[in-house]
């Protein structure tokens, strides 16, 4: 099993050694960009990701946040992958819009603890 962690914020959940224990290879990735070219060579089952909102950006246009891209093209390459979407609390608004257009995330806000990823993990 691929989970790939994507972090993007100080606040992303460091469980490595917890997906070691449960024969979870991870990959961490530093951007949404690298995770994306990543995709098409070594499809995850598992994305836990940081949101971060576009304010005053483009994202706060077409998209909502650092994530859709990846989440679209995840759709495409990897559509059974399960996605968890860690969240500051000031942002769980515009988390909210993201999970109206793509239903299939789970959200977890910070700080996030290995016993809420049992149920994503299947474990």
């Amino acid at each position: 099993m691929i989970l790939y962690s994507i972090i993007e914020s100080p606040l992303h959940p460091q469980l490595s050694s917890f997906y070691k224990q449960h024969g979870i290879d991870e990959l961490r990735l530093n951007s949404v960009r690298k995770a994306i070219q990543s995709l098409k060579k070594q499809p995850p089952e598992y994305v836990v990701a940081d949101f971060i909102y576009g304010y005053g950006n483009n994202y706060a246009g077409v998209n909502i946040s650092n994530l859709d891209v990846f989440l679209y093209s995840l759709a495409k390459y990897a559509p059974d992958c399960k996605v968890l979407v860690c969240y500051e609390k000031a942002d769980k608004e515009y988390v909210a819009k993201l999970k109206t257009l793509l239903p299939a995330i789970e959200t977890l806000m910070y700080p996030v603890v290995e016993k809420q990823l049992l149920p994503l993990l299947g474990l």
